[in-house]
């Protein structure tokens, strides 16, 4: 019996962490999580945190900020679980946490970076990114070498 390779396993266990941990968070500025596990709990409470974030932004473009990185969340979170693009929207995720890590920091403080791990999400979205080898991804079925 062949030995499984445990760098599939952690390729695996990368995309699967990080494409549900954007999709919990979607889930929770939507309301559906329960109120005792929630953060933003609401939509406008989640345009709250992002003016927050983004202290510069104008009122009226906060929902927009909202809106694309929501959906941003949602694309990256499905695609990673699938297995889709892996190599690519794991560097975009990478790319959108540590800007969320960054933006964190500078409106608060790194506090909240390092007690949310954004910067930990991030070092491993690009960790994933650099994982060539395909484990259970649409990717292996879709874009399969030419013989």
């Amino acid at each position: 019996m062949k030995a499984l390779n445990t760098n599939k396993i952690i390729k695996l266990y990368l995309r699967l962490a990080i494409g549900v941990g954007f999709l919990s968070a979607v889930a929770d500025r939507f309301g559906l999580w329960s109120p005792e596990l929630s953060v933003w709990g609401n939509w406008d409470k989640f345009l709250e945190y992002t003016q927050v974030l983004n202290p510069m932004a104008p009122e009226g473009f906060i929902p927009v900020l909202g809106f694309v990185a929501t959906a941003a969340e949602i694309f990256f979170g499905l695609f990673l679980l699938m297995g889709f693009k892996t190599e690519l929207f794991a560097k975009l995720s990478g790319v959108l946490l540590l800007i969320f890590a960054l933006s964190m920091t500078f409106s608060t403080s790194i506090k909240g970076a390092f007690d949310f791990s954004v910067l930990t999400a991030s070092a491993a979205s690009f960790a994933l990114g650099t994982m060539k080898e395909k484990y259970w991804e649409i990717d292996s079925l879709l874009f399969r070498p030419s013989r």
